[in-house]
């Protein structure tokens, strides 16, 4: 009687690395061959690859079944590091001298010797940059030596992950690896702010403030623009983006039955006591603290069951105003 054919493996099981030497060590020369890593960043988890491989690059897309024409941040140690890949006007460095390392993307002009990959840069002229402030994260880009693209690790659209275990939960058997070093600080991703045609650009609220950013500049930032959506020159201009599987339902003034709810400053809204879950952000109206819990809430309550996740008003103004973009895009139709 023939032998049964073998069956085809299954997907690698992605390793969970410590954050210590042996461990930064490993994750590194994985990036170095090319394999896909995820890292902590201050901000969330960024799913590592080589920025200068296009072949890395193109793993990137492929696990997080993301639009290759979205482009990537390319992350580096220090500010001399990222210089040598972009050309800064004076705005952008007022922002790199003040914010960096810090939760702060820059888009600028691609110069002759940059050395990410078009794909990195989705065929543009320009890359965006960004230098975190994570010590474990310089640790690694030290190491590597390269720039390392790292949107952020989860399914393309999808809640972005503050902690190991939001990775895994998305792409476990996809990557190689997680460096794992625990729970983020910031909890959403880097302001992105444009520095390519005059008048700095806010592409994106994050982690730096819009107040502090024209505080440093001295004066008020241009908006993006419809072309921005339609052709992004930097990362997080999707429409819809950072959702849960859950529909998300935007001033919630009451919450409905079978609804779950996320709230913030203490407010409790007619019908909360009988929502299928409720997590409030920040009992006592900490932006900061609303920030760093806004993904891993998300996550918890879509882990609810519930079809709908209405959620209550949160000022927009300082970190409220990513806050804010963050969940008006989660609320975007799909």
């Amino acid at each position: 009687m023939p032998a049964a054919p073998a069956s085809a493996p299954g997907p690698e099981a992605t390793r969970r690395l410590r954050a210590d030497p042996a461990g930064i060590a490993e994750a590194a020369g994985l990036l170095a061959a090319g394999r896909l890593v995820a890292f902590p960043t201050e901000t969330v988890y960024g799913l590592g690859a080589d920025a200068t491989d296009a072949a890395a690059v193109a793993r990137i897309f492929a696990a997080k079944e993301r639009p290759s024409f979205n482009p990537l941040i390319a992350h580096l140690p220090d500010r001399a590091s990222a210089r040598r890949q972009g050309a800064f006007d004076a705005a952008a460095e007022r922002l790199a001298e003040a914010f960096w390392p810090g939760p702060l993307t820059l888009v600028v002009p691609a110069t002759a010797e940059t050395r990410v990959c078009d794909l990195a840069r989705a065929g543009l002229p320009s890359l965006a940059l960004r230098v975190p402030a994570s010590p474990l994260a310089q640790d690694l880009l030290r190491r590597v030596g390269r720039p390392v693209a790292g949107p952020s690790a989860n399914r393309s659209g999808r809640v972005s992950p503050t902690l190991p275990e939001h990775v895994l939960a998305d792409l476990d058997g996809r990557i190689a690896a997680i460096l794992d070093g625990g729970p983020t600080s910031v909890g959403v991703e880097s302001t992105v702010v444009a520095c390519i045609q005059g008048v700095p650009r806010l592409l994106r609220p994050g982690g730096v403030t819009r107040e502090d950013l024209c505080r440093v500049l001295g004066t008020l930032l241009a908006e993006a623009g419809a072309e921005d959506a339609a052709q992004p020159v930097g990362p997080g201009l999707l429409a819809s983006h950072y959702a849960p599987r859950a529909r998300v339902r935007l001033e919630a003034r009451r919450i409905e039955p079978g609804e779950a709810a996320l709230l913030f400053g203490g407010d409790r809204p007619e019908g909360a006591a009988t929502a299928a879950a409720v997590i409030d952000l920040s009992p006592g109206a900490d932006l900061a603290e609303a920030a760093a819990g806004l993904f891993a809430a998300l996550r918890r309550l879509d882990a609810s069951g519930a079809a709908v996740i209405a959620v209550g008003p949160i000022p927009d103004v300082g970190l409220g105003e990513a806050i804010n973009d963050r969940l008006r895009r989660a609320a975007a139709p799909r």
